[in-house]
């Protein structure tokens, strides 16, 4: 530790406050200002997930900082994590004053990496076994949430991909094809924290003798199961698309190295994605730079059924001038042989009689609750889609020591605004901050459930952002900004309610309007519709959440 000298006369900052500054002595090394209580703060000036600069964050009066770009929050008071997607906290500088010049205490590497220690070193100790079925978002936030809650006993993942849980929103954004460069948490990491990792196929769970049958023949009893599978990638069930070879879905890291080795290093291949999803238009975005790519849509326009027709022809006229080409409102028939080799798909035929000739096809239709390792199990009862309906708290229904999180999990929706519907929301963002309770109630560092407002974004040539979720539907759409320059923020409204928002370059509306839902105190319709700025509007300290 060494103390470094910031460049500011002084700290004179209001309550609520935000200020970057230099720190002499380091190239580019910055620190952020911020003032709670009428005391100030030092703290790493770029969020940890992304490194978004935390000075275009939102701060509120009970401590909270929020990222602008995908909704990290962090705990002013000691920098710590409270949401996803960041892992790591914050760096947490003492300041110090001397001769009318301010200083911080701080670790070089800390200023210039932006972050404070990550690391969780644990001995394992007791007769405590947590088991997680799973290995992806929900799975690393339940090890954060358990290790960093305190948490000393045996943990074991397992998990069908042979590599630590990884960043899977870059399989589709950024079509990233080596499982290193994308992974969130080291072996060394999980080997300190004490955490053992098995490369298996769950194939059956005896919930009465509390023991996770593996296909290799494996058995490992547990005290507490969390069940974190995520998603299975749904495919067609049409001629052609199970037999032929070069149809793909995207999931793992395997996927990604199969597509884009079908489309090889020469690139210049016609490409259909079948499905305007979120995953097929960030697919096609990736894939359009060198190859000629075509979207089929069921929809009138791209994400009509989430995100609304309106906004659905802005993405897709954003993705156009990539050269990407839609045919929307279309039923796909089937998919048929290429005439150089049988084996391979050649064109994927429309209902209406259109062939598109192709090198190779992505399925972006969606994703189904990966639970078919317990379809069979006299001891469950599974929802109509296959998923596990859970308490708050994300404890099966039925058992005191079975979780599920993330994908597979049908959960109460608790808002301001509704009495707690049950819903299931497939985001990163939720997977992770589901996992993170689960944790934390595991370990005792949390009695309840830690509520937060689902966040997602999507890279559609400019970023997406949104808060909230639409389970019980919305009647309209109050639109802010320039739409039809891809700049505003759309306020999705059931009667006068704000139940969800969507940005693009408008930061951070859609941060402070999760804060303002979270609260319970975001503007109503009419307001919006009047011209307000959620931007203009205080934060109270109460959360009613």
């Amino acid at each position: 530790m060494a103390q470094y000298k910031l460049k500011l006369d002084s700290l004179d900052l209001q309550n609520l406050e935000k200020r970057e500054v230099e720190v002499e002595g380091i190239e580019k090394g910055k620190v952020l200002l911020v003032k709670i209580d009428d005391k100030v703060h030092a703290l790493s000036s770029n969020c940890t997930h992304y490194g978004a600069p935390l000075i275009k964050g939102v701060l509120t009066p009970d401590g909270r900082l929020t990222c602008a770009w995908h909704g990290a929050c962090f705990k002013v008071a000691t920098g710590d994590v409270e949401d996803a997607p960041a892992l790591d906290p914050l760096g947490k500088f003492p300041i110090s004053e001397k001769d009318g010049s301010f200083y911080i205490t701080a670790d070089e590497a800390q200023i210039k990496g932006s972050r404070g220690p990550g690391d969780v070193k644990c001995q394992v100790q007791g007769d405590e076994k947590v088991v997680i079925v799973g290995g992806g978002s929900g799975t690393i936030g339940a090890l954060e949430g358990l290790r960093k809650g305190g948490f000393k006993g045996h943990i074991t993942v397992i998990s069908l991909e042979p590599y630590p849980p990884i960043d899977r929103t870059k399989l589709s954004k950024a079509m990233i094809p080596d499982a290193s460069k994308i992974i969130l948490r080291n072996q060394t990491w999980l080997d300190q924290a004490g955490i053992v990792i098995e490369n298996d196929n769950v194939s059956s769970v005896d919930f009465g003798s509390k023991t996770v049958h593996t296909s290799s023949g494996k058995q490992y009893p547990y005290t507490k199961l969390i069940l974190a599978t995520g998603g299975t990638p749904r495919r067609l069930p049409l001629p052609g698309f199970k037999d032929l070879n070069n149809v793909f879905t995207l999931r793992t890291v395997a996927d990604v190295q199969a597509i884009l080795g079908a489309v090889g290093e020469n690139k210049n291949k016609n490409i259909v994605v079948v499905g305007s999803s979120f995953i097929g238009l960030e697919v096609a975005n990736c894939l359009s730079k060198d190859n000629s790519v075509t979207v089929i849509g069921m929809e009138s326009a791209p994400l009509e059924r989430v995100m609304g027709a309106k906004l659905g022809r802005i993405f897709q006229s954003m993705l156009e001038k990539s050269g990407i080409k839609f045919h929307m409102s279309a039923g796909v028939e089937k998919a048929t042989p290429s005439s150089s080799n049988p084996q391979d798909v050649g064109a994927v035929h429309l209902k209406d009689g259109t062939e598109l000739p192709c090198d190779l096809v992505v399925l972006g239709v969606g994703v189904a609750p990966a639970t078919e390792y317990l379809k069979d199990n006299p001891s469950i009862t599974l929802e109509k889609d296959g998923s596990l309906r859970t308490d708050a708290s994300f404890l099966v229904e039925g058992f005191k020591d079975v979780y599920a999180i993330g994908d597979i999990a049908t959960h109460p929706y608790l808002t301001t605004t509704n009495s707690g519907k049950y819903t299931r929301i497939e985001h990163w963002n939720v997977a992770q901050n589901g996992g993170r309770t689960v944790g934390a109630l595991i370990s005792g560092s949390r009695t309840t459930p830690k509520p937060f407002t689902p966040i997602f974004w999507s890279a559609l040539g400019k970023q997406l952002r949104y808060c909230g979720n639409t389970v019980d539907g919305y009647d309209d759409i109050v639109f802010q900004g320039k739409p039809e320059e891809s700049t505003f923020a759309a306020f999705y409204t059931n009667d006068q309610t704000v139940v969800a928002v969507a940005t693009m370059q408008m930061d951070p509306v859609m941060t402070k309007s999760a804060e303002l839902m979270r609260r319970g105190k975001m503007p109503g319709k009419k307001e919006l519709q009047e011209g307000l700025d959620v931007l203009g509007l205080e934060l109270p300290g109460e959360t009613k959440l």
